[in-house]
């Protein structure tokens, strides 16, 4: 019956959603309030569906924490901006909410500060689904919101070390030596295949000991998950985990929004609550982007970053409910949540448009200063220009580099550039959706683009930016779909390839060949 009624539900509030061009995630949300709804109403759930959901939930965001420790690297949390400018975010959050509790609804200031800390941490399952989901973590803004949530979840670990009642181990110190054991790990992983073990694989470091193993030692699982999937951070099989596990995070993530609704049913007060904090939500952002810009990050990467993490925070959930005197704050701040996910998912899914429209206002809050991982390429020598160097990029890459040596890649994730460069590629670190880029970058000798970006949003951006910088070359690029190939064409390319299409007329190329070959 539980599985009938959450499936269903899910499937029909998510179908909906989508219809009207809102993230599946938000009809997960409402269906998880109406899952309740039913269960109180008519009795037809089991006792144990909330801690079915529970479970399920968990396992969603360990693998969801998991995948996205496999993108990064340690670099990219040790920043000025991502900690000292998640540390002040934090503080002024805090400091402004909990003012604003025992002013206008005089609740207990100890009290205040603790809902106010739950509403302080940004959204780590939006945040990262988003970001994961347009291919931009190892993007500079991606890096610096998945930093800033980092540091936001070791300050909850902080807050319920402190008024949760629960305490480190003192073995909790062995995790230092965690590092020691990455070869044992890689080595593992070299052995485990490309099937079942390699899942399994994946499962045993998320759940087990990542999960498991740090909840044993009184720190957090998600901390330990996030964690374990940073020591597999740089071995070349690691996208290869992420893939293997992507099927099963995203359907225990639908357990994660259904578990939400599961919270609690709202009564006016708690709307009255969630509304209020849901108009304040904008703050979150503009706080985040204030911050941002004062650490000398470009208009468009400042923005972008604030926009991934204005969502309030699930782990404000598991505060709340670490937390004894916030007991009766868990449902409010459950639909505070759930609100906020229900605005900051269309924002972000709009997010490049937003900021191309809006381009003037952000730009003239910048400052004069250039963070160094923003500083524009010299590419005024390059002739063939290819953007996004992953599989496809670099195979168009080593096929023209013997006949067109003036060839530049351009990628926006640092360690795949410095890989590329390791193998002689001229490969420069730029993002090609950065209005600075363009605005900046010298492009005299430019006669033909390739776009091999995954994204569909980043490719019509570039191919704009091009044209309005009277390029007047070949723009060609690759597509999953053909009513994608029709947008781009309008927005400006020559030549638009259909992925699938072109790698079944290859295939059919070479048969031919063979078989012409066999008849000779």
């Amino acid at each position: 019956m539980l599985e009938a009624f959450a499936i269903g539900l899910a499937f029909v509030f998510g179908l909906a959603v989508r219809t009207i061009g809102l993230p599946p995630l938000v009809g997960f949300l409402a269906a998880g309030f109406a899952l309740n709804y039913i269960g109180q109403r008519f009795d037809v759930l089991p006792e144990f569906t909330g801690e079915v959901l529970h479970y399920v939930a968990h396992w969603g965001v360990l693998l969801l924490l998991f995948t996205v420790g496999l993108k990064l690297k340690l670099g990219q949390i040790t920043q000025r901006h991502v900690i000292q400018g998640g540390l002040l975010h934090f503080v002024l959050s805090v400091a402004i909410f909990s003012s604003g509790l025992r002013i206008f609804l005089g609740v207990e200031w100890l009290i205040a500060i603790l809902v106010a800390i739950a509403l302080a941490f940004s959204s780590t399952v939006l945040a990262a689904k988003i970001l994961e989901s347009k291919r931009e973590i190892t993007a500079f803004h991606g890096r610096s919101a998945i930093g800033i949530l980092i540091i936001q979840d070791l300050l909850a670990l902080l807050v319920l070390s402190i008024w949760g009642g629960q305490d480190p181990s003192i073995w909790a110190l062995g995790v230092l030596a965690l590092p020691l054991f990455r070869p044992v790990i890689h080595r593992l992983l070299d052995v485990s295949g490309h099937d079942e073990l390699l899942l399994l694989m994946g499962m045993l470091l998320a759940l087990v000991i990542g999960g498991m193993g740090f909840a044993a030692l009184g720190l957090s699982s998600e901390l330990g998950a996030l964690a374990m999937g940073m020591l597999l951070a740089n071995h070349e099989r690691a996208s290869e985990v992420s893939e293997a596990l992507w099927g099963l995070k995203e359907l225990f993530l639908v357990g994660f929004f259904l578990q939400i609704g599961m919270s609690g049913l709202p009564t006016v007060d708690d709307w009255v609550f969630a509304l209020v904090f849901a108009l304040v939500l904008p703050l979150k952002g503009l706080l985040f982007y204030a911050i941002l810009a004062l650490y000398h990050l470009r208009a468009r990467n400042a923005f972008l970053a604030s926009l991934s993490l204005t969502a309030y925070s699930e782990f404000g959930l598991i505060v709340a409910s670490g937390v004894p005197m916030l007991s009766g704050y868990l449902v409010p701040l459950a639909l505070t949540v759930a609100l906020s996910f229900a605005i900051a998912a269309p924002l972000n899914r709009f997010a490049h448009g937003l900021f191309e429209r809006s381009e003037g206002i952000w730009c003239r809050l910048q400052t004069s200063q250039t963070h160094p991982d923003e500083m524009p390429p010299d590419l005024s020598g390059a002739k063939v220009l290819v953007f996004g160097m992953g599989r496809t990029g670099r195979a168009a890459y080593d096929v023209l580099i013997g006949g067109v040596p003036e060839i530049v890649g351009i990628d926006s994730d640092p360690y795949r550039v410095a890989e590329h460069q390791l193998q002689g590629r001229d490969v420069v670190l730029a993002d090609a959706e950065d209005a600075d880029f363009w605005s900046s970058v010298k492009l005299d000798s430019l006669e033909a683009t390739i776009l091999a970006m995954d994204d569909i949003e980043a490719k019509l951006l570039a191919t704009r930016k091009l044209r309005q910088r009277g390029f007047s070359g070949p723009i060609i690029t690759h597509v999953l779909y053909q009513e994608q190939a029709d947008v781009i064409r309008a927005a400006g390319a020559d030549r638009t390839y259909l992925t699938m299409q072109e790698a079944g007329t290859s295939l059919a190329s070479h048969a031919v060949d063979c078989l012409r070959v066999k008849a000779g």
